[in-house]
């Protein structure tokens, strides 16, 4: 053969499947990206980034002195403007690494209705969008699982984008992982597993890392259960099929039994000192995006209405 020949040959099953998966991610990866950014930028108008007190050069607050505060941190120019002495708080300056995780399985991979779009799709501009808000903020994003370290800025955006397209599809739990100290945990997905289940792996979890958020996404007929008549439900991940003669007979039973997920899910995040937030894919993006981003850092419950 002569040096610069070029080889012709026809790829594998394997190789010409990863070639359109890849294509397909491509493909799929600027809309993805273009809309996050601009629903970050909305949700960004109305929120001052993510201020904590902690050391830093910038001024955040005064605040009266308490029992045990340094007294070099006491402003006495402040405080003798009045009878309360003052200490001057500033801005934590250090960047904080945020862990973020959105189920990818295949009860995700759901609508019903073609106006709506899949949970999956939602959670990953949920999370992108969050993504790009942690990023311009300074701090440092990193997938639960995933193995790749932090990212920041915008290119680090585009990998986690990338990263998101391929994630296994297989996890309706997040990954059993100790992460790094201080660290913060997002968790994004349906959560209509087990509450045993769920409780056994979200303590787990939370021996390793305090400070968590989660928020349930739900399609609005897994809430109403709105259907009539004669219907055979499929499952997903392999619970098998279930005919049901009058699906309204069910409704009222259906309805209990989803509440008592939802306040067992909402109990859960209460008894970690996470903050819980819950929301539908008929509801904007940026209600669900605004609740999450501006309870990092908190501990409180909430459900965006």
């Amino acid at each position: 053969m002569a040096f610069g020949a070029k080889i012709r040959g026809r790829p594998t099953s394997n190789e010409a499947g990863l070639r359109e998966r890849a294509q397909s991610m491509a493909a799929a990866l600027p809309p993805l990206l273009v809309q996050a950014e601009r629903i970050a930028a909305t949700v960004e108008q109305g929120v001052h980034g993510r201020r904590r007190v902690g050391p830093g050069d910038t001024f955040w607050q005064f605040r009266r002195y308490q029992p045990g505060d340094p007294v070099g941190r006491i402003d006495w120019r402040q405080s003798a403007k009045a009878d309360p002495v003052f200490v001057r708080e500033s801005e934590w300056a250090a960047a904080q690494t945020i862990y973020l995780w959105r189920d990818a399985s295949a009860s995700m991979r759901w609508r019903s209705g073609r106006n709506l779009p899949e949970k999956i799709e939602r959670a990953d501009l949920v999370t992108l969008a969050l993504a790009a808000l942690l990023l311009d903020a300074g701090e440092r994003v990193a997938l639960l699982g995933e193995g790749a370290p932090p990212f920041t800025g915008h290119r680090g955006l585009e990998r986690l984008a990338l990263l998101l397209q391929h994630h296994p599809e297989d996890q309706s739990l997040p990954p059993d992982l100790r992460l790094p100290r201080h660290a913060e945990l997002v968790l994004v997905g349906d959560f209509l597993s087990p509450l045993a289940t769920l409780e056994t792996r979200f303590k787990r979890l939370a021996e390793y890392q305090p400070h968590g958020h989660i928020l349930q996404l739900l399609d609005p007929a897994e809430q109403s259960l709105p259907f009539t008549g004669r219907i055979r439900f499929e499952g997903t991940e392999r619970e098998g099929d279930a005919l049901i003669g009058r699906v309204e007979a069910i409704r009222q039973a259906y309805a209990e039994r989803l509440q008592a997920q939802l306040d067992g899910m909402a109990a859960l995040a209460r008894t970690l000192g996470w903050s819980y937030a819950l929301t539908t894919t008929d509801r904007s993006p940026e209600s669900a995006l605004l609740a999450l981003y501006r309870r990092l850092g908190e501990r409180s419950e909430v459900r965006i209405r």
